[in-house]
């Protein structure tokens, strides 16, 4: 559980990673990697709206949690995440290990997340 109000838990479809199965670690406790199937990406490059820049402006006044910029952040990382998983599973892998994220600015207002990690193929152990 995500400790973000509105994070919504990427949903497990057919054909698709299970995203309990991507991992910051080296491994995954339980399974031995069969095959690396190389590094996979998922990359969302997104902009403030005219609107959320200035509800986001008005919230730095009050200060605390600027909400509408936390949730801009949240869902683009679930974007670039989900890519990432689509990415990996075109690979044909079954897990991502060392999964990372990075965050540029492109230019003023738009920022590019990069999510990136490890494809490989794994089976259970025992």
């Amino acid at each position: 559980m995500s400790g973000y109000p509105n994070y919504q838990q990427p949903q497990v479809q057919p054909g698709f990673l299970d995203p309990t199965m991507v991992t910051t670690g080296l491994e995954l406790a339980g399974y031995r990697v069969v095959r690396n199937m190389g590094v996979v990406r998922g990359i969302v490059v997104r902009s403030r709206n005219v609107l959320a820049t200035l509800g986001a402006s008005l919230q730095t006044i009050l200060g605390g949690n600027i909400t509408l910029l936390t949730q801009l952040c949240e869902r683009t990382r679930q974007d670039a995440f989900a890519m990432m998983m689509q990415h990996a599973t075109e690979r044909g892998a079954n897990a991502i290990l060392s999964a990372r994220y990075d965050a540029n600015e492109v230019m003023q207002g738009v920022t590019e997340v990069l999510a990136y990690g490890t494809a490989v193929y794994v089976e259970k152990i025992g």
